[in-house]
């Protein structure tokens, strides 16, 4: 049976579909190939990255109680370290989240009196509530509450830094500027890497003992290097995103400078334990095999976050990066205009799912969020943003926001039911020459 007579009997997929999303692949050939190229660099590091520390399977062990000269913990810092082109790494289950591992860097490095100057404009929204940047309810142990000051510049116009109001705005009191490099819920596209060095370079020319920080959520794995390695000083992130490659069960990472990753242990455990406890109960090697297959993982969510933005760019949709644009996310950003087509497309991503494809997923009050957020995400790992997801705030002008797939066949499911979905509630209808489309509006 071909696969076009399958997805049409299983799935309710029309070959019409199937063709048109196909004839739009073929015509992004060189931008997958392009990718495939990059995951071949990173293969290479990682396995010599591996190699350098000798592993073997007595790293795999697992400890128990304080995690004592735990040697799997041990041998992964310093190969997550070698990779991102850190001088240390703390790598733990203990992580929850990539908030969590922000945080971390956040609390450990401020003190009460500096200033944290976002440089990216607004944070996450889940980063700017620990950080009371909008006023939240003091008492609730934020950075505020702890006297530190924060301050933020807007991008400029087409999403880069502006660097004049930026070297403006760095005083004395400034401890650390802060860098966005994902989109999050904004109408933008990631920050690349080259844009992050080239800040870095002229903020360390003028103010070197100003932290400069990333929250590279997302963006591990997509260029040649990562952020600490190019002059940011911290950085951190999340394992059940890009480096955990769909394997790592839980977990986060902080990468950078061995004083402030030791800074950032310090607030984990406690001064005078730092990163030197924390039984890992023998999820070493889970964490390495992930990592192992994690820049083949990326490659493949990066190859449908690329075809996402060419369908939707070809039926006439606004779609953010632009499918030529160089990509430091995984994240395509599809704007819709409409919440019921919100709705549609995630419930339509949510049936493509191996977990929990029988669920409707529905708009709610997530912890966090100051507007009701839309998730579908069913995922062997829960929240897993590597694996197929979409999610939107419901909130003007109904932005989606598309991520993942472990393989691009299975992220490639997704698009053609979201397609379809749209198609049969009558928010798109395909011309003859597949150019004409019209949706409806809010």
């Amino acid at each position: 049976m071909e696969i076009k007579t399958y997805l049409s009997e299983n799935f309710g997929v029309s070959p019409r579909v199937i063709d048109f999303v196909s004839e739009v692949e073929a015509g992004i050939d060189d931008q997958l190939q392009a990718r495939d190229e990059m995951a071949a660099l990173h293969q290479y590091r990682v396995i010599r990255a591996m190699q350098n520390v000798h592993l073997s399977d007595r790293h795999f062990h697992p400890s128990t109680g304080y995690g004592y000269d735990d040697e799997g913990r041990e041998a992964t810092e310093k190969i997550f370290a070698e990779v991102f082109g850190a001088e240390a790494a703390l790598v733990r289950p203990h992580i929850s989240s990539g908030t969590h591992a922000i945080a971390l860097c956040l609390y450990g490095v401020l003190r009460p009196g500096d200033e944290l100057l976002s440089i990216s404009g607004d944070p996450y929204d889940t980063i700017c509530t620990f950080i009371g940047a909008h006023g939240e309810e003091s008492g609730a142990g934020t950075l505020a509450d702890f006297g530190v000051r924060y301050h933020q510049i807007e991008l400029a116009n087409g999403g880069t830094f502006d660097t004049a109001a930026i070297m403006a705005a760095i005083t004395d009191r400034t401890k650390m500027v802060y860098i966005q490099r994902s989109t999050g819920y904004s109408w933008r596209k990631a920050i690349t890497l080259d844009a992050i060095a080239a800040i870095c370079q002229k903020i360390k020319a003028q103010w070197p003992e100003v932290i400069i920080f990333v929250d590279n959520c997302y963006g591990e794995f997509l260029d040649a290097q990562e952020p600490a390695a190019v002059g940011a000083d911290l950085m951190a992130g999340s394992l059940i995103k890009n480096p955990g490659g769909g394997l790592a069960p839980t977990g986060g990472y902080v990468a950078g400078r061995a004083d402030l990753v030791a800074l950032c242990a310090n607030r984990l455990a406690a001064p005078g334990i730092g990163g030197e406890t924390g039984a890992t109960l023998g999820i070493a090697r889970t964490f390495l095999q992930g990592f192992f297959q994690a820049p083949m993982v990326v490659s493949q969510a990066m190859k449908t976050a690329i075809l996402v933005g060419a369908v939707y760019r070809a039926l006439g949709f606004d779609v953010c990066p632009a499918v030529d644009d160089y990509r430091s996310d995984i994240i395509q950003s599809v704007k819709l205009g409409n919440p019921e087509a919100v709705k549609t497309f995630c419930r339509a991503v949510q049936e493509a799912a191996p977990v929990d494809a029988f669920v409707t997923p529905e708009p709610w009050d997530m912890p966090g969020y100051d507007v009701p957020v839309i998730m579908a995400a069913g995922a062997f790992i829960q929240g897993s943003s590597i694996e197929l997801s979409a999610d939107a705030p419901m909130r003007k002008p109904y932005i989606v926001y598309f991520q993942g797939g472990l393989t691009h066949d299975h992220g490639k499911l997704g698009l053609l039911l979201s397609l379809q979905r749209l198609i049969d509630s009558g928010f798109i209808t395909l011309g003859s020459g597949h150019d004409q489309w019209t949706i409806g509006t809010d």
